[in-house]
């Protein structure tokens, strides 16, 4: 038996049964297979899986409970619907409780196979898509960490608090993959099937944050036209990633802590009191601690964040990940960029492995698309590289001591370097971003021989 798209298995000993089935499927734009007993079945999900089955619970040799109970045997999540006869519903109550979808009974009605089979279709193609989607997010996550021993602790402490209802917080550096942490937490959660959302603390007034994280009613102020629901309200049951706390101002902290005690708040403007399930994941790349000496972060709500800190290392402190970072972004960018690059030259990743990569897992990503787009199939060559890149020196200053001059010299080769990185080799550019005429700096660029 060939099928073609979606493959629905009819099993019926009834001929007549296994046709009408079969014609109203087809009708429905369904390839239809067919079989008479459990045998058939047996082998038939041994060689393929259908999308669904439609099984009669009453045959002569294998009944059609235990063919389902061999089915599920063999950990096949295909939805099977159980077709019942006047009298043994009881039966279908029996089979729904060894994992059938569900049941129809005879004689069929039109519109009510179609129903079923129309909802059994779209809930396996949710199930086998959040299945695709939640190993795309681990496979994702688990080349973007790398392997380095630091990161390895990082993960398996973050594994370990997915599975917890602790308030987790991600140290680290911008740049190092935090949101991508989180999202990967929430995935191994319980709480995977609800909500997952992020907000960004950086950059938005009091008002605006307090809004966005606990809504506000009609007329709370100007503007306020009609009732808007927060993203902790929208999450519940989910997870609320907080980038950037250490951002927030002192009136948002006391909401917030108040919410982490009570797990309640009030809409801006509102007098109920909301209650919601909610897991608050936090980031930063500030010191709270010093923050907190310092008065600009309170004691109490930093306590109740900092229940399971887990610090993300930079990338210069694991550049033995940079090269399978390299290759997994090149494949990446090469696959949104319609470009066949196949490998990275040993000299371009021994060029990315010397650098210090200070905007960390995000700038290694910027490299490698920029290489992409400006290089030809199949290598990433060296002079792909940004001038940046290619230009960098390890910091001299850490190393065997120099004399003044050398050492001056160093310092000045250094932050024009760095210049013609900002602008991305614009010599102008890098000119005027240090305030120096372009005939001059042309000067600089060539004595220290910066090409």
């Amino acid at each position: 038996m060939h099928a073609i798209g979606e493959t629905i298995l009819v099993v019926d000993d009834d001929p007549y049964i296994q046709e009408a089935l079969g014609d109203r499927l087809e009708s429905l734009g369904y390839s239809v297979a067919r079989a008479s007993d459990g045998k058939q079945v047996l082998e038939f999900i041994d060689r393929q899986d259908p999308s669904m089955i439609f099984l009669d619970i009453e045959m002569p040799g294998m009944k059609g409970i235990d063919v389902l109970k061999e089915i599920r045997k063999r950990e096949k999540d295909f939805p099977v619907v159980m077709i019942t006869a006047y009298g043994s519903i009881d039966l279908a109550v029996e089979a729904m409780k060894e994992g059938a979808y569900d049941f129809i009974p005879k004689p069929f009605k039109a519109g009510h196979i179609a129903a079923v089979v129309n909802k059994a279709i779209e809930r396996q193609r949710l199930r086998r898509e959040k299945a695709f989607l939640s190993e795309e997010v681990d496979k994702r996550y688990r080349l973007v960490a790398g392997s380095s021993a630091r990161l390895d602790a990082a993960v398996v402490a973050a594994k370990k608090a997915a599975v917890s209802k602790s308030t987790i917080l991600l140290l680290g550096e911008s740049g190092t993959g935090k949101e991508l942490v989180a999202r990967a937490i929430h995935n191994w959660s319980e709480r995977r099937e609800r909500p997952f959302i992020a907000i960004n603390c950086v950059g938005l007034s009091k008002d605006l944050l307090e809004s966005e994280l606990f809504g506000y009613e009609k007329g709370a102020f100007t503007g306020a036209s009609q009732l808007k629901k927060g993203r902790i309200e929208l999450a519940n049951g989910g997870t609320v990633f907080l980038d950037e706390i250490g951002d927030i101002s002192e009136e948002v902290q006391t909401r917030l802590l108040r919410f982490l005690q009570e797990r309640e708040f009030e809409r801006v403007g509102g007098t109920q009191l909301i209650r919601v399930d909610v897991r608050i994941i936090a980031a930063t790349n500030r010191n709270l601690e010093v923050s907190v000496k310092e008065r600009r972060f309170r004691e109490d709500l930093y306590y109740r964040i900092n229940v399971v800190p887990i610090v993300l290392p930079p990338l210069r402190e694991r550049k033995e990940d940079v090269p399978a970072l390299a290759r997994f972004f090149m494949q990446r960018f090469s696959q949104e960029s319609n470009k066949n690059f196949a490998e990275i030259s040993q000299e371009a990743l021994d060029a990315l492995t010397g650098y210090d990569w200070p905007g960390n897992v995000r700038e290694l990503a910027n490299a490698i698309e920029r290489a992409v787009v400006l290089g030809q199939p199949p290598t990433i060559q060296l002079e792909d590289l940004s001038p940046g890149i290619l230009a960098f020196e390890p910091d001299t200053l850490r190393s065997a001591p120099h004399s003044y001059h050398e050492t001056i010299d160093e310092y000045r080769r250094e932050v024009i370097v760095n210049a013609l990185a900002q602008t991305q080799g614009n010599r102008s550019a890098a000119a005027r971003l240090l305030g120096l005429e372009r005939s001059y700096f042309l000067r600089l660029m060539k004595s220290f021989q910066i090409s």
